[in-house]
């Protein structure tokens, strides 16, 4: 894995207009890219927008100041390329991926595999606060630290855990009222408390 002063130094070379610089910061963010966007449009789709927010952040070069790493910096204009797209095309993300098992595991229910519930699941996701739902895709499915995670939506790093959590419990509530997982009372069996 490449560091980011490996990137800062490619981004500099680039910005000069080196086109091999390009080249390198192209082969090594593009998959990366493609596992992000994936998140936000469909998956027959997330190719194109990967190359497309490449180019666009390599375009962009001269407005990376080295504020940020340059991976949170092209993450930043790869979601807005993402989202820019779903809007623009009107698509839904696609339901059936495997999103609902990775927050499943890290909210530590039991495995989701009725479609209902994983289409739940994915739905209350949606239906975060937008900070919420952002740290939570950024947390889990590009793996960024929480002061990554600030600097993607504007945040600090401490704001963007307590949104994560936040969000983790609000989906715990929502999965045991709806489907009856999540928390502990939420089994049958429960027995009531005495007062």
């Amino acid at each position: 894995m490449a560091s980011d002063d490996d990137d800062e130094r490619l981004a500099a070379r680039a910005q000069n207009g080196e086109a091999a610089a390009r080249e390198a910061l192209a082969k090594r963010h593009v998959p990366v890219l493609r596992r992000l966007v994936r998140r936000y449009v469909r998956e027959d789709d997330a190719e194109d927008v990967a190359h497309k927010a490449m180019m666009r952040g390599l375009d962009k070069l001269e407005s990376f100041r080295g504020e940020s790493s340059f991976r949170s910096w092209l993450h930043r204009v790869a979601i807005n390329v993402a989202l820019n797209h779903a809007r623009d095309t009107k698509r839904e993300r696609a339901s059936e991926i495997d999103e609902a098992d990775l927050i499943t595991n890290t909210l530590g229910t039991q495995r989701l595999v009725a479609r209902e519930a994983k289409a739940r699941l994915v739905g209350l996701v949606e239906a975060l606060p937008e900070k919420q739902r952002e740290a939570v895709r950024l947390r889990l499915f590009a793996d960024l630290s929480f002061a990554e995670i600030g600097e993607q939506i504007g945040i600090s790093e401490d704001a963007a855990k307590v949104n994560f959590h936040h969000a983790l419990k609000r989906l715990r509530t929502e999965l045991a009222s709806t489907v009856g997982i999540g928390e502990p009372d939420a089994s049958p069996t429960a027995k009531p408390s005495k007062a």
